[in-house]
């Protein structure tokens, strides 16, 4: 079993680099600290991306970041042939922010159209500037006009995003705070996070273990770019970035 990683992002997702201890290197290459800032690719975001600077000064590209055998165990994978770190090195890890921030801001948003759409979530994917969210919806969707209004509204009123954590038996006796219908909410060491959108919880809490903006301001101006139907009850709604196109 690997060592458990300090997860620095679940905390500070503003963090863009940090030195860290390789604690382990799998038979296929991927590496393993004990401590990252990459997130690794689940619930629907992708895993980050960026540098690991050796203590000789060369630099590795991490080109995916994924998980092991549990969300507490995080791989960063390098370009193919790199020659890889020794366990017990020390190296510097950057993400690249560009990046990471958009993915930040479009996860965001997707907590907000969950908001705006308040019905059983069947499915997501993040992406950094076309999204999607999967609805449980049997009556038919609003308008993108409508939907759009009330994201930006949100968006515009600059309410505070952070995180709290809470028991499984918090969890339990709060049902409603679960959105989605497939997926089980993340976990570490007993502990649910939870993902809050304004005082006091007002406008949303939901678990969630990805990557946000500190306020949803920082968003920026989006819209739904197309609303699809899946099936008898299911619709797709996709989110992007920018003005809604006249």
């Amino acid at each position: 079993m690997a060592p458990t990683v300090e997860a620095l992002f679940r905390e500070d997702a503003y963090l863009r680099e940090t030195d860290a201890v390789v604690t382990a290197v799998t038979d296929d290459g991927g590496i393993l600290l004990d401590r990252t800032v990459f997130y690794a690719t689940s619930g629907g975001q992708p895993g980050d991306t960026g540098t690991l600077e050796r203590e000789d000064g060369e630099r590795l590209a991490i080109v995916e970041t994924v998980c092991g055998a549990s969300k507490d165990e995080i791989i960063h994978r390098v370009t193919e042939g790199a020659q890889l770190p020794e366990v017990g090195e020390t190296v510097r890890l950057t993400i690249d922010w560009d990046r990471r921030y958009r993915l930040m801001r479009m996860h965001t948003a997707c907590h907000l159209l969950s908001v705006v759409c308040p019905q059983p979530i069947t499915g997501a994917s993040v992406s950094e500037q076309d999204s999607r969210i999967d609805f449980d919806m049997p009556d038919g969707a609003p308008g993108k006009d409508e939907v759009t209004a009330k994201l930006m509204a949100l968006v515009e009123a600059d309410h505070p995003v952070y995180t709290r954590w809470i028991s499984q038996d918090d969890l339990t006796a709060n049902p409603g705070l679960v959105k989605s219908k497939n997926v089980r909410p993340p976990e570490s060491a007993g502990q649910i996070r939870l993902v809050c959108i304004g005082e006091e919880d007002s406008i949303d809490s939901q678990p969630c273990g990805g990557t946000h903006v500190a306020r949803t301001g920082e968003v920026g101006e989006i819209h739904i770019g197309k609303i699809e139907k899946k099936g008898r009850e299911n619709r797709r709604f996709r989110i992007r970035f920018g003005p809604l196109p006249s």
